[in-house]
C-alpha cells in the first residue's frame, strides 16, 4: 500500500517537475565556449555579472549563493531597514516558502518551511552565530519568545530544506542563521528611538570601535509595547475579547575578536509577556510570563597551521528560563467547576541550561577536494522544574482524566511527582565528514554524512549529496538530495501530570528525506532569477493523538510533500530595485491522501526600493498569502470544513537621510489599507475549537537614529 502511495506521489512530482525542467532548458542560452572563455567557469560567479551575496550555512565554505549546495537565502541589515522591519518575523515572512503563521502556544511565532509544521514548529532549527538556541522543553526555539528585534542583527542566512548532515538535530525542514553585528558592520556610535501603535516605545545604541588590537561592537535594545489587541470572535469556552500581546523586552549583544579568538554573548530578557489567546486556548488577560535567554561562545580558529589545513574549537553556554509573573488562568471562574472560584489556575516554570563543544577541520592538500570533518559534544539539562495549581490530574482507565479541586487551593507542586515535566539531562555526541570535490571546472559535487548519538533516544545518521553544474559563466544547475532529523523533545518524551497531554519515552525521532531540482540565472548585471522544485517523504511524524480523555504524544502516520519556489531581483540603476518571489507547495498525509493543511499552498511577495534623490528613500511591498486548508482531523472532530481565506497586506516605509546632519527619520506604515488577516486555530487540548486568530490591523512607526 505504501508503495502504490508512493508511486501516485512521485507521479504527481513528475508532473510538476518536467515542465519547470522543459521551460529551463528552453530559457537557458547555449554555452559559449569561445576561444577567450576563463579556465574555470565555476570561477566566473555571480560576483563577474553584478551584485552577488555569499553564504556558508550550507557547507561551511563561504560559497556563492548560486554555487551553494542548498536552496538559500540572504538577507542583509540593509534589506532589513528597506522592508521597515522591527521584528525579525516580518523578516522572515519575505522569504519564498516560508510563512511566518501564528501558534497558540503564547500566540509565538510558528515558521512554516514548504508545509512543514506543529503546534511547536520545532521541524524548523533557529540558530544565532552558527549555534541553536533551540529550547530542550519543547523542541522550539521556547514559547515565551516574543520575537526578536533587529537593530543587531547583520544579515540573516536561510536554508529551505535539510541540513542534518551538517548541523545536526532539528535541520529539518529548514534552517534560520542570525548573523550578529561586528566590529565590521559598527563604525562609531548610532543611537536612535522609535515609538507607534499599540503604545509601542522603543530605544536602541549600537558602538562599534578598535582598542589595541580588540575589534569591539555592542548593541543595545529595548521594547515595550501593549501589543496587538484584535477580538477574537469566540474562544473554546464561547468567550470574545481581545488578544493579550503585551510585552518588555531587552535585547544585548557584545562581540569581541582579537587575532585569531571571537568572543560573543548575548542577552534576551522578556518581561511581562502575555498569553495571545490563552493556553488551552481561552481568552486569560491577566496572566503574565517571563523569560531570560543568555548565550555565550567562544571560537578560536587556526587557519595558519599549515597552508592547507585550518582548525576551528568552539564552546559554548546557553541559559533559557520560564517564570511566571501573575497567574496564568487555564479558565475563568467555574468553568471546571463550583471549586473553582477564582479559576481553574496553573503555572508552569523551568530553568533550563546546556554547553556544547564543537571541533572541525578542513584540509585541502588533496586536488580539487576540500574535506571537512568534526565532532563535538553537547550538555543539557533541566532543573527548577516549578509549578503551582489549584488541581489535581487523575488520569483513570482508560487515560480517562479528571480535575478535582486541591482543598487548600492553590498549591506549590514543585519538587512532587505532580509537576507537570520530571527534570531531565540529555546529552549528544556527533561525528561528521564532509567533500567538496571540484569534479572539472563546472562540476562540483558536495557529500557528507553525520552521526549522531543521544542519550534518551539512541542513534541516527544522516547522509547528503549536492550536484552542482556551473552550466554557463550565468547559469547554474543544482541536483541535491538530504536526510535529516527532528529530535523528540523533553516535553514529548516525559511530560506526566499534565492537563493537556502526556508523554511518550519510546518516541522515535521523525525523519525526512529530500530531494530538489534547482536553477539560477543571471540574465545581465541588471537581471537574476531563480527557480526550484522540491520533493521530501517525512516518517515517523510526531503527534498529539486522542488517548481516551487525553492526547499523548506518538509516531503516527507518514506525510510527503512537493512544490516549487521562484525568485527575481531587477535592479535596472542605483535609484531603483524589484524583487518578487512565488512559493507553491503541496503536502499530504499518506494513509488518507487528504492536504494536511495548516500552511498556505501559494505565497506571492513583491518589494520595491525607490530612492528619487540622495535624501529620500521609498519602499513599498506587498505579502499575498493564499487560503490555508484545515487540518483534516479537525474537519472530522469538529465539523468545521471552511478554509482560511486568502490575505494580502501592502506595507510602506518612507525614509529620509540627513534631514540634519547625522540624523535621519523614517515613518514604516504595515498593513496599510487595514484588511482583516486571520491565521488558522488549532483543536484546543481540552476539545474544540476557537474561532481563527486575528493579527494586527494598520499599525504605524516613526523612527529617529542619529549616529555620533
Amino acid at each position: 500500500m505504501k508503495q502504490t502511495k508512493k508511486l501516485s506521489a512521485l507521479k504527481k512530482l513528475n508532473a510538476f517537475i518536467l515542465p519547470s525542467l522543459m521551460t529551463s532548458t528552453l530559457l537557458m542560452p547555449l554555452p559559449a565556449y569561445a576561444n577567450d572563455e576563463p579556465e574555470s567557469m565555476w570561477d566566473m560567479s555571480l560576483e563577474d555579472l553584478g551584485q552577488v551575496r555569499f553564504t556558508s550555512l550550507a557547507t561551511g565554505t563561504s560559497t556563492p549563493l548560486d554555487k551553494a549546495a542548498a536552496v538559500a537565502t540572504v538577507i542583509t541589515a540593509k534589506d532589513i531597514i528597506a522592508m521597515g522591519a522591527i521584528d525579525i518575523d516580518e523578516v522572515l515572512e519575505t522569504i519564498p516558502g516560508l510563512h511566518v503563521g501564528t501558534s497558540d502556544q503564547g500566540y509565538s511565532a510558528k515558521y512554516n518551511i514548504r508545509g512543514i509544521t506543529s503546534a511547536f514548529n520545532a521541524q524548523t532549527l533557529m540558530l544565532i552565530n552558527g549555534i541553536p538556541i533551540t529550547n530542550l522543553v519543547f523542541g522550539n526555539r521556547g514559547n515565551v519568545r516574543a520575537g526578536m528585534p533587529v537593530k543587531s542583527i547583520s544579515r540573516i542566512e536561510v536554508i529551505r530544506g535539510p541540513g542534518s548532515a551538517m548541523h545536526g538535530a532539528d535541520a529539518y525542514a529548514g534552517i534560520i542563521n542570525i548573523i550578529t553585528k561586528s566590529r565590521k558592520d559598527i563604525n562609531g556610535t548610532h543611537a536612535g528611538i522609535r515609538a507607534g501603535s499599540f503604545n509601542t516605545q522603543a530605544s536602541w545604541l549600537e558602538h562599534g570601535g578598535s582598542y589595541n588590537g580588540f575589534d569591539v561592537a555592542f548593541t543595545l535594545e529595548y521594547e515595550t509595547s501593549d501589543g496587538q489587541q484584535e477580538i477574537v470572535d469566540a474562544d473554546v469556552i464561547g468567550n470574545t475579547g481581545p488578544v493579550t500581546q503585551t510585552n518588555d523586552m531587552i535585547e544585548s549583544r557584545l562581540d569581541i575578536t582579537y587575532k585569531n579568538s571571537h568572543l560573543r554573548l548575548g542577552l534576551q530578557d522578556r518581561d511581562n509577556i502575555g498569553t495571545g489567546v490563552g493556553v488551552l486556548p481561552i481568552l486569560d488577560p491577566s496572566g503574565r510570563f517571563s523569560s531570560q535567554r543568555f548565550n555565550l561562545d567562544y571560537t578560536y580558529t587556526l587557519d595558519d597551521l599549515t597552508p592547507d589545513l585550518s582548525i576551528e574549537s568552539r564552546v559554548s553556554y546557553y541559559r533559557n528560563t520560564q517564570q511566571v509573573e501573575e497567574n496564568i488562568i487555564l479558565a475563568p471562574p467555574f468553568i471546571f467547576g463550583p471549586d473553582f472560584d477564582e479559576g481553574f489556575i496553573g503555572n508552569p516554570g523551568f530553568k533550563e541550561e546546556n554547553t556544547r563543544f564543537d571541533l572541525s577541520a578542513a584540509y585541502q592538500g588533496f586536488n580539487n577536494h576540500i574535506v571537512r570533518f568534526g565532532t563535538g559534544a553537547f550538555w543539557g539539562d533541566i532543573f527548577e522544574v516549578t509549578e503551582s495549581k489549584n488541581f489535581d490530574t487523575v488520569i483513570g482507565p482508560g487515560n480517562v482524566v479528571s480535575f478535582p479541586a486541591k482543598a487548600e487551593g492553590l498549591v506549590d507542586v514543585s519538587d512532587t511527582n505532580e509537576v507537570w515535566l520530571p527534570e531531565k539531562t540529555r546529552t549528544n555526541y556527533h561525528l561528521f565528514a564532509q567533500d567538496e570535490w571540484q569534479l572539472s571546472d563546472n562540476w562540483q559535487l558536495t557529500s557528507g554524512i553525520r552521526y549522531d548519538h543521544y542519550s534518551d533516544f539512541g542513534d541516527t545518521t544522516n547522509p547528503r549529496l549536492a550536484l552542482v553544474w556551473a552550466t554557463t559563466n550565468a547559469i547554474t544547475t543544482k541536483i541535491l538530495y538530504g536526510r535529516a532529523f527532528r529530535a523528540p523533545s523533553i516535553t514529548e518524551l516525559f511530560v506526566t501530570s499534565n492537563p493537556v497531554n502526556l508523554g511518550d519515552p519510546d518516541l522515535e525521532p521523525e525523519t525526512i528525506d529530500t530531494y530538489e531540482f534547482a536553477f539560477s540565472h543571471q540574465v545581465s548585471s541588471k537581471l537574476n532569477y531563480t527557480a526550484n522544485t522540491y520533493y521530501y517523504e517525512i516518517a515517523d511524524l510526531i503527534t498529539l493523538v486522542p488517548s481516551g480523555g487525553i492526547k499523548q504524544s506518538q509516531n503516527t502516520s507518514d506525510r510527503t510533500g512537493y512544490g516549487a519556489e521562484f525568485e527575481v531581483n531587477y535592479q535596472p540603476d542605483q535609484n531603483l530595485r524589484i524583487l518578487a518571489n512565488y512559493a507553491y507547495q503541496k503536502s499530504e498525509d499518506n494513509d488518507s491522501n487528504e492536504d494536511v493543511g495548516d500552511a498556505p499552498n501559494h505565497q506571492i511577495y513583491i518589494r520595491t526600493e525607490w530612492k528619487t534623490d540622495d535624501k529620500w528613500q521609498i519602499s513599498p511591498q506587498l505579502n499575498w498569502v493564499g487560503t490555508q486548508k484545515r487540518v483534516p482531523e479537525e474537519d472530522k472532530d469538529t465539523g468545521r470544513k471552511e478554509d482560511v481565506k486568502h490575505y494580502t497586506t501592502i506595507d510602506l516605509t518612507v525614509k529620509q537621510l540627513n534631514v540634519v546632519t547625522n540624523l535621519n527619520i523614517s515613518l514604516s506604515i504595515r498593513n496599510f489599507f487595514d484588511r482583516k488577516v486571520i491565521e488558522p486555530s488549532p483543536i484546543s487540548p481540552i476539545g474544540g475549537v476557537a474561532s481563527d486568530f486575528p493579527q494586527a490591523g494598520r499599525n504605524v512607526y516613526a523612527e529617529l537614529s542619529y549616529k555620533f
